[in-house]
């Protein structure tokens, strides 16, 4: 047909034409499979449906989006100009006059790099393009697309064709404004209100000219030009900005020359974005996803997926707020431990000196108020120096006139806690609380922090031993020990454990009871009877995956774990000897409601199941046995209708950590309670010890959901064993039921197990009947 044309050159630029609207067609339906996606029409109106990913509970309540654009979006009214104007100078200066594509920046583009033009060729439409779209990622990419040089032409050019779509389909205002609700900034600013406020604790209507340039100027590499990581290159990048707004006439001369000759004026008091749609669960779900996401090339910030955990999320604010009510109290407790002392002290007792100021010394202001005065002394002056400001407390947002060291010594002084909750038999985490405020505390006490779990450990040891072929009601000595070792630097140790209350009573106990009443001499014989290498091994094969020092006190508590091993460690003896992996997720949808993954436990048999049930009847033993160490327990509504419960507390050296691991027939609980700072802690057992912090925390919580049966926890005795109890296990001792006193109920009295006397105890009662029988 084109012979026919008999002009050269006209026929020349049909046969282009013809074939740039054959490549066009064949891009756009995506032909064979060789170009990868583009964006549909319906895509190219709704764009930011689809970049963003949902989190929902198990129950389908929304918590959380996983989205690249500032989490809450401004008009370009709420813009300043200043921005407007330093975007188009340095990005697309012929922005309100091409039409997506700029086939005369392209070529101008060479000659503004030769020239020494710091404008890029592409347009600020092209690069929305590449945000919304993904046009330069695996996922639309085609066969071509592996094809080096004919991909980066096919890539390019499906970028063209998206810009022109979003241009037919926009304003320019509405293009500016997406672009920067859409680009990342660096230090977790996404979008342009989230930079103001991370950078210069401003929103975008109020940001200055020299502010703009920095902000705009960061562009280019958010990395590279970040002006709290590197300063000096955001300085130079930023005087390039003001030249390129001179250049095009947004600038006089004697501006820029004005605004260069200032500082970056960061301000970093607002260092944490206060952003309620972030939590510790969310970033939880996204590490928990990240293998996933990567085997399946997915972005969960931009694949507008619906993601559903295993969190119920009324179960989930009963834990919250029974965290917010008990940790009120304890604050509190700690503070008047120490009154207008100061609480970081070293083991001898002593106040660490400079600690404040060390703690100072990490904080990204110091760094850049360092880089900045180039003095230690006068960066401390302006720590010190007073303003109003907010701080959180128990009671609430606070106004306060503190100074920077002020404010870090009242958050570095604040207890914190992880909480998890999981079902044992299905692995579905039900609760995460991942500390007290997500806003100031961005570690998570779960699976980040790991803590010497003290006590709640040994009952890795005394598995250890019924594997070993030992029983519940084997007796030991309480006694002093004396264990000779050789640490892991070749050197010759002794251990002498003491226990909690430092004295021994030479009584034979049955291991039930010696763990209910979590005796360290009692421990330390069992550990060394079955080796505390194997005392390890165990711990690991239930489902402890850190590092443990095989040392003699390995029973006792003595290395660190986090409270998401100790949930799931615990849950093997109560899924009759099966590790069970616990699950965060439990299923992923895509934008159109298909299901793209599904998630189940994956579980495995370590331990036998005779054993398994045995550790959750010996863990019952810390209620019913004499002595025992989870009796405070009784303070609250937990029993009745055959309840039975089991559990641990656990306090490391010095009150610095308190835990309480708590079993039930539907659930187990980890929860731990300490200051980040190790060096801040209770004084003594009266105030620090697990089972004045963290059982209270597991109590209060079991106490309302056993009020809500509706959610599957109710109360109940412990499932029988699936096989037959050979070993002897109901071992005779100090155990007594008896009749509380509920008169003044209307029900009367009623038959449960009190809390228990202590042998000595006992044996004075007894003698006291035999003196004064009765009828």
């Amino acid at each position: 047909m084109f012979k026919r044309v008999r002009n050269k050159f006209l026929r020349i630029a049909l046969i282009i034409i013809y074939f740039v609207i054959l490549f066009t067609c064949a891009v756009q339906i995506n032909f064979l499979g060789l170009f990868g996606s583009s964006p549909t029409k319906k895509e190219i109106l709704l764009p930011s449906l689809n970049v963003s990913s949902e989190l929902f509970t198990a129950d389908s309540v929304l918590i959380g989006r996983y989205y690249k654009q500032d989490r809450d979006p401004v008009s370009f009214d709420s813009i300043s100009p200043n921005i407007i104007n330093a975007l188009v100078a340095t990005e697309d200066v012929r922005f309100y006059k091409h039409h997506g594509v700029d086939f005369i920046g392209l070529f101008g583009g060479v000659v503004s790099t030769v020239s020494g033009s710091d404008r890029g060729a592409s347009t600020i439409t092209q690069q929305l393009a590449k945000n919304l779209y993904r046009t330069r990622y695996k996922d639309s990419q085609g066969f071509l697309g592996k094809i080096p040089g004919l991909g980066l032409l096919v890539t390019k050019y499906k970028e063209w064709m998206t810009a022109f779509k979003l241009e037919s389909k926009y304003s320019k205002e509405e293009i500016i404004t997406m672009y920067l609700n859409t680009v990342s900034f660096s230090n977790n600013a996404y979008g342009i209100k989230s930079a103001s406020v991370r950078y210069f604790d401003k929103l975008p209507s109020e940001v200055t000219v020299n502010e703009a340039a920095v902000l705009i100027g960061m562009l280019k590499g958010t990395t590279l030009y970040n002006p709290i990581r590197n300063p000096k290159n955001a300085l130079q990048r930023r005087n390039v900005v003001l030249r390129q707004m001179e250049k095009e006439g947004f600038l006089k001369t004697a501006q820029v020359e004005q605004f260069a000759k200032d500082s970056l004026n960061l301000n970093l008091n607002n260092q944490e974005v206060r952003n309620s749609n972030d939590s510790y669960l969310r970033t939880a779900v996204e590490k928990w996803l990240e293998k996933w996401a990567e085997e399946n090339e997915i972005d969960i910030y931009t694949s507008g997926l619906k993601i559903y955990t295993t969190i119920d999320s009324r179960m989930q604010k009963i834990a919250e707020e029974s965290v917010a009510s008990k940790m009120k109290e304890l604050q509190r407790r700690l503070d008047n431990v120490w009154g207008n002392e100061e609480p970081w002290r070293d083991k001898e007792g002593n106040v660490i000196p400079n600690f404040l100021e060390d703690q100072a010394k990490k904080l990204p202001v110091f760094a850049y108020l360092k880089e900045k005065l180039q003095d230690e002394a006068k960066v401390f002056e302006e720590l010190n120096k007073k303003k109003d400001m907010q701080v959180f407390t128990w009671d609430g947002m606070e106004a306060v006139n503190y100074s920077t060291m002020d404010s870090l010594k009242h958050y570095i002084a604040m207890l914190n806690t992880g909480m998890m909750s999981m079902d044992p038999y299905s692995g579905e985490i039900k609760v995460w609380v991942g500390g007290i405020n997500h806003d100031y505390y961005k570690f998570d006490h779960v699976n980040q922090a790991k803590r010497q779990p003290g006590s709640t450990f040994k009952p890795f040891a005394y598995v250890t031993a019924l594997e070993a072929g030992k029983t519940p009601c084997d007796k030991y000595t309480d006694k002093p020990v004396k264990i000779e070792f050789v640490n892991n630097k070749g050197l010759d140790e002794v251990w002498e454990p003491k226990n909690a209350d430092w004295t021994f009573s030479y009584s034979e106990l049955s291991l039930r009871h010696a763990l209910a009443r979590s005796l360290n001499s009692v421990t330390a014989q069992v550990t060394q009877d079955v080796g505390w290498e194997n005392v390890v091994k165990m711990a690991h094969t239930c489902g402890i995956d850190s590092k443990l020092e095989s040392v003699p006190s390995v029973g006792l508590g003595s290395n660190e774990v986090s409270v998401f091993e100790m949930v799931r460690a615990y849950s093997t003896f109560m899924n009759a000897g099966k590790k069970t992996e616990p699950i965060l997720v439990k299923r992923i949808e895509d934008k159109d409601g298909r299901v793209l993954a599904e998630f189940s436990s994956e579980q495995k048999q370590v331990i036998s199941p005779e054993n398994a049930w045995l550790m959750g009847y010996m863990l019952r033993g810390t209620i019913e046995e004499s002595g025992g160490t989870s009796q405070a327990l009784w303070e609250w509504d937990l029993f009745g209708d055959d309840n039975e419960i089991g559990g641990k507390t656990g306090t490391s050296s010095d009150y610095v950590d308190g835990w309480y691991m708590g079993v039930t027939k539907d659930l187990v609980t980890g929860v731990w309670v300490g200051c980040d700072e190790q060096s801040i802690h209770f004084k003594s057992s009266a105030t620090g010890e697990g089972s004045k912090t963290a059982l209270p925390i597991f109590a209060v919580y079991m106490e309302e959901l056993y009020k809500h049966p509706e959610l599957g926890v109710t109360k109940g005795k412990f499932p029988e064993a699936t096989v037959e109890i050979k070993k002897t296990y109901n071992c005779p001792g100090p155990r007594i039921r008896s009749t509380r006193d509920t008169s003044d109920t209307v029900e009367g009295s009623q038959e449960v197990e009190v809390p228990a006397l202590t042998l000595p105890q006992i044996l004075q009662e007894l003698e006291s009947t035999e003196e004064n029988p009765q009828d």
